[in-house]
């Protein structure tokens, strides 16, 4: 609690820093609604696969993407509860929700009105996804602001690649939107944790290392994730040698990680930990690109 209370001013600044920089947007101006009709409930047709315009790739992307966001209620929860609900760090918590509410609604609007998936289909997860919920256990909140630091990231490089991967200018636009504020509030995360390591560098540099370490996208709780994350990965939209080099590298090199000095003991091993897992992922990411190469020459032949 008293780091929370000597980063107010911190969040503060930041706060006023992210309304500076933050455009209002509208959800509805991105769904094209001219291409939406009536489902049989109301006298139209129910959806048919061959009305998807999107690919098995796309689809599963989507709807990852989307099932991770239908979880907000557990993620206010969790940050609500880590930073509080009064002062600063209350109005970015509220700020913050608001601004990841849009997600969903955008999402959802754009894959039923286009009948790009099965709508049945999606409510059954999503009703499953919220009914189970997310629980990231007894983090402290300085290992949640780490956390969030890269997983902002990450859902960032997953919405802009899943963009791409439509094939839809429409789903393209929507996503790099959606995109965008993913990547303000990375920086306002990280930005609050580089002041951490200024303020506590042995707490904070533990905690980077246990959420580096430790690391799950949000979405990892929901059915089928695995397969679903196999499938992303193989597609090139999120894969290891993308979680290492353009999530984890440029966060770590924003904080200094490896530049620092004047460390205690436990942020020096917590740092060794750190340096060696990452050398490790980039042993593992290489292996899979050259895995996944074999595989689409095999595939060519």
């Amino acid at each position: 609690m008293d780091l929370l209370v000597e980063l107010e001013p911190v969040v503060a600044a930041n706060l006023d820093r992210h309304l500076s920089l933050a455009k209002e947007w509208h959800p509805h101006d991105y769904i094209p609604w001219s291409r939406g009709r009536d489902f049989a409930y109301l006298g139209g047709t129910d959806w048919q696969p061959e009305e998807s315009a999107l690919d098995p790739v796309a689809k599963t992307a989507m709807v990852v993407n989307l099932l991770t966001e239908d979880n907000l209620p557990s993620y206010h929860r969790e940050i609500a509860t880590r930073f509080g609900r009064d002062g600063a760090w209350g109005q970015w918590v509220g700020r913050w929700t608001a601004e990841e509410g849009r997600h969903g609604i955008a999402l959802r609007d754009y894959l039923v009105v286009t009948r790009g998936v099965d709508p049945v289909d999606l409510e059954r997860a999503r009703m499953a996804q919220m009914a189970t919920g997310y629980d990231s256990g007894d983090k402290t909140p300085l290992q949640t602001l780490a956390y969030v630091s890269f997983q902002e990231l990450a859902t960032r490089v997953s919405h802009r690649n899943t963009g791409r991967a439509t094939g839809c200018p429409i789903a393209e636009q929507l996503l790099a939107r959606i995109a965008t504020d993913e990547n303000l509030h990375m920086v306002f995360y990280r930005n609050l944790m580089a002041a951490a390591l200024d303020i506590d560098p042995d707490e904070a540099m533990e905690a980077i290392r246990d959420e580096v370490v430790g690391f799950a996208m949000p979405g990892a709780g929901m059915a089928d994730f695995a397969r679903s994350s196999v499938i992303i990965a193989k597609a090139g939209i999120y894969d290891l040698r993308q979680h290492h080099d353009e999530v984890l590298a440029p966060v770590l090199r924003h904080w200094q990680v490896f530049e620092r000095t004047g460390l205690g003991a436990r942020a020096e091993a917590a740092r060794e930990e750190l340096a060696a897992f990452l050398t490790e992922l980039d042993v593992r990411a290489t292996r899979f690109e050259e895995r996944r190469a074999r595989q689409a020459a095999a595939a060519a032949r």
